[in-house]
């Protein structure tokens, strides 16, 4: 079992940054690729980023491609999304989770075995 934590959630304005954090308990992270998903009010959740567990290389959605950067510091089984040039639009519960599977191309919710509880983040124009 692995437990996801997810922190740094917060309400900012436009074209800001933020840098969410997934830490993990349990088993020890670096065995998993982990992706970060987010989920907008009445809408589904979506694929954000992803990352390999062991190449550290790394897949992003189209619309967070350049602004956002995901990394992991396997000593503290944490990884990290970084946010840049924050819009409205990426206002949404910001959710990490484990994939057995060790790919960073692994963009779909049910390849991933363990999730967090979410994040609020919050963009206002």
């Amino acid at each position: 079992q692995v437990q996801l934590v997810e922190s740094g959630g917060s309400l900012l304005q436009a074209g800001g940054s933020l840098r969410l954090s997934c830490a993990a308990s349990g088993r020890t992270l670096s065995n998993y690729a982990v992706g970060w998903f987010r989920q907008a009010p009445g809408k589904e959740r979506e694929f954000v980023a992803a990352i390999n567990r062991s190449s550290f290389r790394a897949n992003y959605a189209d619309s967070v491609r350049g602004r956002f950067t995901i990394s992991r510091d396997n000593d503290k089984n944490t990884v990290y999304l970084q946010m840049d040039s924050l819009q409205p639009g990426d206002t949404a519960v910001y959710y990490c989770a484990a994939s057995a599977t060790g790919s960073f191309m692994v963009t779909t919710e049910a390849n991933y075995d363990y999730w967090g509880q979410g994040t609020q983040v919050t963009v206002s124009s």
